[in-house]
């Protein structure tokens, strides 16, 4: 059983008896879930998992003070922290006060205000270029088990995907430091001598390779050390992420380098096919530069095009 089974379990088994016999007027303005940070939230959770955070426990999002006062909203959080503490032989953490940043009771405003940095999840043009993606992620991640208003499945679904122009202007940066760290740093690093600063260039290509294809997925890409895993359950290049694992776990020597220039030009090619399916780009070549800028020149608000076109990256 991972966290968000072991999550739904309490709620159905525990929090919704809970609030049907002492909130009935109330649990129509609720909504309960968990998502947020930790792995359980991805149902990436594994029994190395269980050293930390795992235990039973769900959220509890309450909207505004005009709909639910503070007194009721106490009165929750006071119900909730009485809910059972061990179930199905796991014990819950003790909260502090009552609320904690993944479990408890929260005001919907204020968990998205938080998140992404906007109480109603709505979002400037410059908050979708810089708010970080695993924020993104922590919003609208992991389950919603209820939803008594559809207020939060509303928020959760706009925050789900960048909008389209965003996406480009993410993928064209990207696009622009994998040419500029694969296919033409890496070898000059070689030349020079620099096996350290090569290295750090594959590091910067396999990056931008993975923040590319997480984009071309439409999806948010996540905290590092879950980005492989992520990568590869990924409807598209999700094959890639075994090539640049090899790139990043091989010496840099004379035979080694030869393949892993080869690799390279693999992933930018399987990147490029990628782009030219999803009718992103109009250049015709392998040079992920030109196909940045076409990426970057396909942008409908003027306002974002003429950015820089590592602005969002």
């Amino acid at each position: 059983m991972n966290g968000l089974e072991l999550s739904e379990r309490y709620w159905l088994e525990c929090g919704k008896p809970m609030l049907t016999e002492q909130f009935p007027d109330l649990l129509p303005q609720l909504a309960v879930g968990l998502f947020g940070g930790g792995s359980e939230c991805l149902g990436f959770d594994d029994d190395m998992s269980r050293d930390h955070d795992f235990e039973p426990g769900f959220l509890i999002l309450l909207p505004d003070e005009d709909t639910v006062d503070r007194k009721t909203a106490f009165q929750l959080e006071r119900a909730y922290s009485k809910l059972p503490k061990e179930f199905l032989g796991l014990r819950r953490s003790p909260l502090a006060p009552v609320g904690g940043a993944r479990h408890g009771v929260l005001r919907t405003a204020e968990f998205f205000q938080e998140k992404v940095g906007a109480a109603d999840g709505v979002l400037t043009v410059s908050q979708w270029l810089t708010v970080p993606e695993q924020a993104l992620l922590e919003a609208t991640n992991g389950r919603l088990f209820f939803d008594g208003r559809g207020e939060v499945t509303r928020i959760r679904e706009e925050l789900s995907r960048f909008p389209e122009d965003v996406r480009k202007k993410k993928l064209a940066g990207s696009l622009l430091l994998m040419a500029q760290a694969g296919q033409y740093n890496y070898p000059r690093c070689l030349a020079h001598g620099e096996t350290g600063a090569a290295q750090l260039a594959v590091a910067e290509f396999a990056n931008a390779a993975m923040h590319a294809a997480f984009l071309l997925n439409g999806a948010y890409m996540p905290y590092y050390k879950w980005r492989f895993r992520a990568m590869r359950a990924l409807p598209k290049l999700a094959l890639i992420a075994e090539t640049l694992e090899v790139l990043l776990t091989t010496d840099n020597g004379p035979d080694a380098a030869d393949a892993k220039r080869g690799m390279i030009e693999d992933v930018a090619a399987d990147v490029i096919d990628e782009l030219t399916t999803q009718n992103l780009t109009k250049a015709i070549c392998g040079d992920l530069e030109k196909h940045a800028y076409s990426v970057n020149d396909s942008i409908a608000d003027g306002g974002i095009r003429n950015l820089h076109i590592l602005a969002a990256v």
